[in-house]
């Protein structure tokens, strides 16, 4: 009587487990993992890559010395963020991070504003070689950045639907942050075209 209460236990246990999310809570924080690492990896690429094209740009438009400034301060703030696995746990330190990687951008964007004023740095070799690595890096980051999203989207929406909720709050699963638009209203607002100039 007794083995046959245990074997009951036992089967509604198992039942009761096998539907509480906890293997899908694993399985999708270690695809959030993993996509964040891809990230890192591809920021880390990027990153590597700007003292040759600041450099390179240096030679031929030495008196742009604020916008290569720009660059290499931002660089330098990336650069003293540690983006560990754990970051995705904190959304202070992910946003710091996000924060950084977003003035990087910018400051890249004016560099390559400004190399449009030189064509004879345009037509060299080796700044077109980094200019083309770097625009294959961004690719990469958007590629990468939108597998985190995907991931984080996917274990968020786990710990927050029931029953997994449950079990995310007894193993202490939280909601992951996301990448987001640095100034969502500025883009949400119609362009202004003023063709009257």
């Amino acid at each position: 009587m007794i083995q046959r209460v245990l074997a009951v236990f036992a089967l509604a246990a198992t039942f009761v487990l096998s539907g509480c999310g906890y293997n899908t809570l694993q399985s999708t924080d270690e695809q959030i993992k993993a996509s964040w690492a891809e990230v890192i990896n591809q920021y880390q690429r990027r990153n590597d890559l700007i003292p040759n094209l600041v450099a390179s740009v240096k030679g031929f438009a030495a008196q742009e010395q604020a916008v290569l400034l720009g660059v290499t301060n931002a660089r330098a703030k990336v650069g003293s963020i540690q983006a560990t696995p754990e970051t995705v746990n904190d959304p202070q330190a992910f946003q710091r991070f996000a924060a950084a990687q977003g003035e990087l951008t910018s400051a890249l964007s004016r560099l390559l504003v400004v190399v449009e004023r030189y064509p004879e740095l345009k037509s060299d070799a080796n700044f077109r070689d980094l200019q083309a690595q770097l625009e294959g890096t961004e690719n990469r980051i958007s590629v990468a950045r939108n597998r985190y999203i995907k991931a984080v989207q996917e274990y968020n929406v786990t710990v927050r639907s029931f029953p997994s909720n449950l079990t995310a709050m007894l193993f202490g699963f939280k909601e992951k942050p996301q990448f987001t638009v640095e100034n969502e209203k500025a883009i949400a607002a119609p362009p202004k075209v003023d063709f009257g100039k």
